[in-house]
C-alpha cells in the first residue's frame, strides 16, 4: 500500500510538470515531467516512510555502565561542575609557565 502511494504521488507530480508546460513544444514537456518528478519522489519518500523504533534510550541504561564517570548520565550531571569537559580532560585554570603546577591550581 505504501508502494502504491508514493508512485502516486510521484504521478502527481509528473501530472503538475505536464500541466505547467501543456502549451509548449516536446521537450519542455519532458524536462517539467522530470521536474515534477525530482520534487514529488522526495516529498513521497517523507509521506510514505515506516514510523522509526526509539533504540536512543540504551545509552542511558544504567546497567551497562554503574558508576562510570564518563556514561552519557553522568556526564550530563556533572556538566556544570566540569564546564563541559569529560573527568581528568579539564584544562588548567592557570596560565601557561606561570605557577601552572602548584598544588592549589590542580584541582
Amino acid at each position: 500500500m505504501r508502494r502504491l502511494i508514493f508512485f502516486g504521488i510521484v504521478a502527481i507530480g509528473a501530472l503538475v510538470g505536464f500541466l505547467s508546460a501543456a502549451n509548449d513544444d516536446w521537450a519542455t514537456q519532458t524536462v517539467m515531467v522530470s521536474v515534477g518528478v525530482l520534487f514529488a519522489a522526495p516529498i513521497a519518500a517523507v509521506l510514505t516512510r515506516k514510523p522509526r523504533v526509539n533504540i536512543g534510550l540504551a545509552a542511558w541504561d544504567d546497567s551497562s555502565e554503574v558508576g562510570a564517570p564518563t556514561s552519557p548520565k553522568a556526564l550530563a550531571a556533572n556538566y556544570w561542575r566540569d564546564k563541559g569537559h569529560p573527568p581528568f580532560m579539564k584544562p588548567s585554570e592557570a596560565d601557561p609557565d606561570k605557577r601552572m603546577f602548584d598544588p592549589e591550581k590542580l584541582g
